[in-house]
């Protein structure tokens, strides 16, 4: 009981500042930035629903801090049903983003069919619906920093790293 009260006492009352000359506000939802305890809470509070969340539609979750990538595979036949799938699965992660004061950020959001230089004429080009947006797949997309190509080859990715390379050699 004493554990217990002491975890209230550390979430109850806590004050945030946009900078340190603005007035402090209390901190209603989400975790204390800065805190030691700031990263597991996050991860129990928030990441082990998502993971759940997503793992009940039969997808794949990737999870690096507060950014979320969902995986599915399937035949080129199945496509239409794996979109339906992803469809439910980011409503649901929608509403539940919403009830935890967290929102959705459909800007940022990518969709990305990988498949090999042969089958790659078999791989839909329709928007994906991402709530009530639509989001064209992308020819390649970024992660952590990795160029991934929908080919799954890594034409972007060297290329913009010799195109670094040389900025820095000039």
């Amino acid at each position: 009981m004493r554990q217990l009260n002491w975890f209230s006492s550390y979430l109850q009352q806590r004050l945030q500042r946009v900078r340190c000359s603005s007035t402090p506000s209390v901190l209603r939802c989400g975790v204390p930035k800065g805190s030691v305890l700031g990263p597991i809470l996050f991860f129990f509070l928030y990441s082990v629903d998502r993971i759940k969340l997503i793992i009940k539609y039969g997808l794949h979750p990737h999870l690096y801090v507060d950014d979320t990538q969902i995986y599915g595979f399937c035949p080129p036949t199945g496509t239409q049903a794996l979109l339906d799938r992803e469809a439910e699965c980011i409503n649901d992660m929608s509403s539940w983003m919403r009830s935890n004061c967290l929102q959705l950020n459909t800007a940022k959001t990518e969709a990305l069919w990988c498949a090999s230089t042969r089958q790659q004429h078999l791989i839909p080009s329709d928007p994906v619906s991402v709530c009530s947006d639509l989001v064209m797949p992308a020819k390649y997309v970024r992660d952590l920093g990795i160029y991934i190509n929908c080919d799954m080859s890594m034409k972007t990715h060297v290329s913009r790293t010799v195109s670094s390379c040389f900025a820095a050699l000039r």
